[in-house]
């Protein structure tokens, strides 16, 4: 089941979801719009090897914009910081982002019960396409949970994205044993 508008509203009051900053006008009626924060990163290697740290370069997107280019992965993140107590949270582009061919996870969409922080994008585009900090760039929907919680996401030991930070994390594949 979905949260509606006025289930995140009673969720925010009860401090289970947690949104920074908060802006009533970006509710929907079951969903929460967020917004790309000033920072995108790009890997420093163009092949990218899944047993090693793949290091990454920040910057900072001018206020004139910054145009993305295909065959390049970039990594965004959202200026909300969130957090989700009670339901699992999932993160989706806007159908206007879809419409510029602007794709904004790969396969990371879904959050855990107990994750807070600001989202890291995966951003890939169709065609070259400019884009700006501050624009709308998806949208948070929060289901609820059946059954008990045994360990929150900000409480596992082996949680790699539990940093808190305002800018795009690369990712952590690499703390895994395979």
């Amino acid at each position: 089941m979905i949260l509606s508008d006025k289930r995140i509203l009673e969720e925010i009051e009860k401090g289970t979801i947690i949104i920074e900053p908060f802006d009533s006008s970006c509710l929907g009626t079951n969903s929460y719009d967020v917004h790309l924060g000033k920072y995108l990163a790009t890997y420093k290697s163009r092949v990218l090897d899944a047993k090693k740290h793949n290091e990454i370069e920040h910057f900072e997107i001018p206020k004139d914009g910054y145009v993305l280019h295909p065959g390049t992965l970039y990594l965004g993140v959202t200026l909300e910081y969130t957090e989700t107590h009670s339901h699992v949270p999932f993160l989706e582009g806007k159908s206007s982002t879809g419409r510029l061919g602007i794709d904004i996870h790969a396969t990371a969409g879904k959050g855990d019960v107990g994750f807070c922080n600001t989202w890291t994008l995966e951003i890939s585009v169709a065609q070259p396409v400019k884009i700006y900090a501050g624009m709308p760039i998806g949208q948070l929907i929060y289901f609820v949970v059946e059954g008990s919680i045994e360990t929150m996401y900000n409480r596992k030991d082996n949680a790699k994205y539990n940093n808190k930070t305002t800018k795009p994390v690369e990712s952590m594949m690499w703390k895994n044993v395979f």
